[in-house]
């Protein structure tokens, strides 16, 4: 009985030189909107995540997921294993809203503090949740929807 032979390899294609800083949640949102689909941003939810160095320089920008108009799956274990895959020292969770509302949501408040959970188990911190549209984006930890004391 043959079964799957796991392998720990990393080819890095791309010099940190070549990389842009991530410094803050303009820098993120500007990122973004390069690597969305602005055909459907104002249709359906989808998440994407930045993976970011140890200097904040951007690593790679990954499609999480697409849902539908009010919603989409948001898989910690589907996030942190491409973290830990690419070797991300810190990552920036973010999604659209497509009814254009920048305010976070109670839903979206939570999964930011069990993002931030897991990534300080796992020592890959969560930098930034961003909620973005065509028109803007909103930090829900840069603009003070998640208290020092929770971080």
């Amino acid at each position: 009985m043959k079964f799957e032979e796991v392998q720990l390899i990393y080819r890095n294609r791309t010099p940190a030189s070549n990389r842009p800083n991530v410094k803050c949640p303009k820098d993120a949102y500007d990122i973004l909107l390069k690597n969305w689909d602005m055909n459907l941003i104002g249709l359906i939810e989808e998440c994407k995540v930045l993976l970011l160095d140890r200097s904040l320089k951007l690593m790679s920008v990954a499609s999480v997921s697409k849902g539908g108009m009010s919603g989409t799956i948001v898989d910690p274990k589907v996030i942190f294993s491409m973290a830990l895959k690419r070797r991300a020292s810190s990552i920036i969770l973010a999604h659209n809203h497509p009814s254009g509302n920048l305010e976070p949501s109670d839903a979206d408040i939570g999964l930011t503090r069990n993002f931030m959970a897991a990534g300080k188990v796992l020592q890959i911190p969560l930098q930034d949740h961003i909620i973005i549209t065509k028109e803007g984006y909103n930090s829900i930890i840069s603009d003070g929807y998640i208290l020092a004391n929770d971080r």
